[in-house]
């Protein structure tokens, strides 16, 4: 112990650059990592300044026109502002109310099954819908609900729950009720990863010490399994909540149209629609406005959890 501490006290003592060549070998694994991320995410940082131009491919970002916060003013001021702006938190925050749990209860209720084989089983059965592509997955639930012929609709008729087909992509009222199950489907069993690598790591003495005070199955639960994935549950639930303005981009230009606007069109599509096929510093201005959004509220979650649960990201 003594030796440690002189070895810490040393190191404290040592100079940025000594530290950097003492701990070399650590840099260098984190090297490729490092570079990527500075190519990838710190450089093209400079494109922000889009956002401030009237831009022109002739001209180039820093030749363009300097337009000030001209295309701020344009989005806050549009008639789609409230509505994308409320898309994008409802749909969002439904879509974590109603998935968040599930990988979680899933976890929990497979450590239960005692048969290993049936374990994997089910692992790597509810793992598969991940990996379908989300243009396949919208193409299934496109012939799933179909008007002609979809086996919904085929239930439906004859149970004589609907006199006339449905056709669920051309109504608004469907659309978050579509997104939110085809969410669930293909990602409670890959996000339930996490959640189960955590309860294997738990120290199976604990629960040998509560089976030995007359602890049942649920009090395990309750008072070893769940305190041991409360850290990880509450970092991933922090993190979840810092991106509500992130929702799922691919799926819902996939799945809308404009008979479904009024639900389904959110921040990240209407970019798309009127910045990327429009103007880039308009696109731009929408992008940073949804960037500053999601810190604000990822610092506030954060804030919140460290206040309630003693566990945050900083």
């Amino acid at each position: 112990m003594k030796r440690t501490n002189e070895g810490a006290l040393t190191l404290g003592k040592m100079s940025l650059w000594k530290k950097v060549k003492h701990d070399r070998g650590y840099f260098l694994l984190c090297a490729p990592a490092i570079v990527l991320v500075f190519i990838f995410s710190y450089i093209p940082m400079y494109g922000i300044y889009l956002a401030f131009t009237d831009f022109s491919i002739r001209a180039g970002i820093l030749g363009s026109p300097f337009v000030g916060f001209k295309w701020f003013e344009r989005f806050f001021t549009s008639v789609y502002f409230f509505r994308v702006l409320k898309n994008t938190v409802l749909l969002s925050t439904l879509t974590i109310v109603f998935t968040f749990p599930l990988p979680v209860a899933f976890a929990l209720l497979l450590r239960e099954v005692q048969n290993k084989a049936v374990r994997k089983a089910v692992q790597t059965i509810s793992y598969m819908p991940h990996f379908i592509s989300t243009v396949i997955v919208v193409g299934i639930m496109m012939n799933l609900f179909s008007p002609s012929g979809g086996i919904i609709n085929r239930i439906l008729t004859a149970f004589n729950l609907t006199d006339t087909p449905i056709n669920f992509f051309y109504q608004a009222k469907y659309f978050r009720m579509l997104y939110i199950g085809s969410e669930i489907w293909q990602h409670f069993g890959w996000n339930s990863i996490i959640y189960i690598a955590t309860i294997l790591s738990i120290d199976p003495q604990l629960y040998e010490a509560a089976e030995m005070d007359g602890a049942g199955k649920w009090k395990q639960m309750l008072h070893v399994t769940l305190p041991g994935i409360r850290d990880v549950t509450v970092t991933l639930l922090i993190l979840a909540f810092g991106s509500v303005m992130s929702v799922g981009f691919e799926k819902v230009l996939l799945m809308y149209n404009p008979a479904t606007w009024e639900t389904s069109d959110v921040i990240a599509t209407y970019t798309y629609r009127e910045g990327i096929l429009g103007s880039l510093g308009y696109g731009s201005a929408v992008g940073i406005f949804n960037s500053i959004i999601n810190l604000i509220l990822l610092i506030i979650f954060n804030s919140i959890a460290r206040r309630v649960s003693e566990v945050s990201l900083w």
